[in-house]
């Protein structure tokens, strides 16, 4: 504070955070079959291994700013590996869900409080939940003492967790002056910020971050 100016520097941190759940894939079963052929009278085992279920992966996007988009959409899951099938096929791995969010961002376990990421460079990625293993099957059971199982493992379920996301940024700028003088109708006017703007005082109780390209 600069008293003989009456100038005060001010440094704004804005806090955006919010909740979301996520849930990977779940692998496939596997598969318990046999070979029948019309010259193989005793076929052995075929089923085959069900696939890997998918990642939930959060990257960061450079073309986001704020937690905005998980106001409304605040579950993710990955999709589940497939099943094994006959003839020793293996099910296909599930692709990830990738999950975009901006720099900045800090993942926490809601349950726990751990920080499983801290996420501040472009194209920076973190696996939060890995997908489940797939099933074995019946093919990988068999050996001398058990030539032909009849049995499979069925796939394991992917991780599921409460999440919780805060974008902790440093602004270059802040708006500070008495209530009613245009502070939101300027953020709302040279950015994409939408703060509610209204003919009383105090219309705006919380800060409102707006970005704006230098």
């Amino acid at each position: 504070h600069r008293a003989e100016y009456g100038v005060q520097e001010v440094f704004m941190q804005f806090i955006d955070r919010t909740r979301v759940i996520v849930k990977a894939g779940d692998g496939g079963h596997g598969k318990s079959a046999f070979r029948r052929e019309k010259f193989v009278p005793n076929g052995g085992p075929a089923g085959g291994d069900g696939g890997r279920g998918g990642d939930v992966i959060f990257i960061v996007d450079q073309n986001m700013n704020t937690l905005l988009d998980f106001r409304f959409h605040r579950k993710f899951a990955g999709k589940n590996g497939e099943n094994g099938d006959i003839k020793n096929q293996y099910g296909a791995n599930a692709l990830a869900c990738y999950v975009k969010v901006p720099a900045g961002t800090i993942i926490k376990d809601e349950a726990t409080g751990e920080v499983l990421a801290d996420l501040t460079e472009i194209g920076q990625e973190a696996v939060v939940c890995k997908g489940g293993r797939g099933g074995r099957g019946n093919a990988k059971f068999a050996n001398p003492a058990n030539r032909a199982p009849t049995f499979a493992e069925f796939g394991e379920p992917g991780e599921a967790r409460n999440l919780i996301l805060e974008l902790k940024l440093l602004a270059d700028v802040g708006l500070v002056g008495y209530p009613s003088v245009g502070k939101s109708s300027l953020v709302s006017s040279c950015s994409a910020a939408r703060p509610e703007i209204a003919d009383y005082h105090f219309t705006t109780i919380t800060p409102v971050l707006g970005v704006v390209q230098k």
